[in-house]
């Protein structure tokens, strides 16, 4: 890592760490915040959907304007809206209020992948890879502390609103830190060495509306598979497994941790011993064999350790699907990388909506069983991508995304 950058990067590090916290944060807290608004579980939902709905609009405009203005501004001013969210969420008086902060938080997501990702890219252009799997590791640790957190609140029945305190302050400090640090100027203009590699690497030419196509399904089902389980393991660990809501929140932190070993061994792995399309082709197949599992074995124990191997399963897809998809489409780096993104918001406001007519409507589990459908998809997509793939590659060069 270059010195002159590692103020930076620790920041927008710090950042992710944070808004790991804040992608679970609502599902965590929603006995409190359904009983302040008086609502339910799907109304909740709902408002996780928010998020998404910010993201998805904002997508395009964001990338404008990090290329127009820079990253620096963008990370900066998305960490004061996403203070403003946690700080607003525990104190709106009415729904619709938190349904607008909610949209905040959406838009502020996508200043800091906007902002982030290209400036790990310019930071670290010979790990870009690795910088941005790191992103992921970041989040997950994030998700993985919060429960505890929440845990210690109930415990020492303390308002529920510090675990959204807490971060925003973090997010207010850490602001400072991004501002003082130096970022690389951007080079919108500058063609890279890769593209010739990119050029002989292929048999025949990719072909958007085939290989992008899958991988942009690829694109919505990653996401919508981590999201299912954000946002339900832990109800589906009390009404389905009879666990106490403390025990059944902290399947979050199960999930988290998976999430994290895994990123942690991909960014090992990916260098020499496995391949990007291998990943997301075996991960989902895991992910379908665990969701499996959980319908049939409703014990504690059982439902611990399954959420130990979803978060291990459902974690980096999003990640390497982007990086398969700029290698097949190098020539518009950023358009295809912004498709996918939209279909990944798409998926972030879609399934809360989904799910929550589905708990209304009847058992919980069948969301679950709604999950195998998307994890089916996901694996139908990735066989293809996997098959296309070794048609299209020389097989004695494959482009290192590690």
């Amino acid at each position: 890592m270059k010195n002159q950058y590692f103020k930076a990067a620790s920041g927008m590090y710090i950042n992710y760490f944070l808004l790991g916290m804040v992608n679970i944060i609502l599902a965590s807290n929603m006995p409190s915040l359904t009983e302040q608004w008086g609502t339910d579980s799907t109304g909740i939902s709902y408002l996780i959907a928010a998020i998404g709905i910010g993201r998805l609009l904002t997508y395009g405009l964001t990338g404008v304007l990090s290329d127009k203005f820079g990253r620096k501004p963008l990370i900066i001013v998305s960490s004061v809206i996403m203070g403003v969210f946690l700080i607003g969420i525990p104190f709106s008086p009415t729904y619709e209020m938190a349904f607008v902060f909610a949209l905040l938080a959406g838009i502020s997501n996508s200043a800091m992948d906007a902002g982030t990702y290209p400036a790990l890219t310019e930071m670290f252009p010979e790990s870009a890879g690795s910088a941005s799997v790191m992103v992921k590791a970041f989040g997950s640790l994030g998700a993985t502390i919060l429960p505890f957190i929440i845990l210690f609140l109930t415990t020492n029945q303390l308002f529920y609103g510090f675990a959204f305190l807490l971060p925003a302050v973090i997010y207010f400090m850490n602001m400072f830190l991004v501002m003082s640090a130096s970022f690389p100027k951007s080079k919108t203009d500058a063609v890279s060495q890769e593209e010739d590699l990119h050029s002989n690497r292929f048999i025949t030419e990719p072909k958007f509306w085939i290989e992008g196509v899958a991988l942009i399904i690829i694109g919505f089902t990653s996401t919508a598979l981590f999201t299912v389980s954000q946002i339900w393991l832990p109800s589906f660990g009390q009404e389905v497994a009879g666990m106490p809501s403390a025990s059944a929140i902290k399947l979050l932190s199960y999930y988290s941790v998976g999430s994290l070993i895994s990123v942690l061994l991909l960014s090992i792995l990916l260098n020499k011993w496995i391949k990007p399309v291998t990943v997301i082709l075996l991960y989902p197949m895991i992910t379908l064999i665990t969701v499996i599992i959980i319908l049939t074995i409703h014990s504690p124990i059982v439902l611990s350790i399954s959420s130990f191997f979803l978060g291990a399963s459902t974690a980096g897809i999003f990640q390497l699907t982007i990086a398969i998809m700029t290698e097949l489409f190098w020539r518009k780096k950023g358009t295809v990388t912004g498709i996918v993104a939209t279909a990944s918001s798409l998926a972030s406001v879609i399934l809360p909506i989904a799910t929550g007519l589905i708990a209304k409507s009847g058992d919980i589990s069948h969301i679950f069983l709604f999950d195998c459908f998307i994890a089916t998809i996901g694996i139908l997509a990735a066989a293809f991508v996997y098959y296309r793939y070794k048609k299209l590659t020389q097989h004695q060069t494959i482009f290192n995304h590690g």
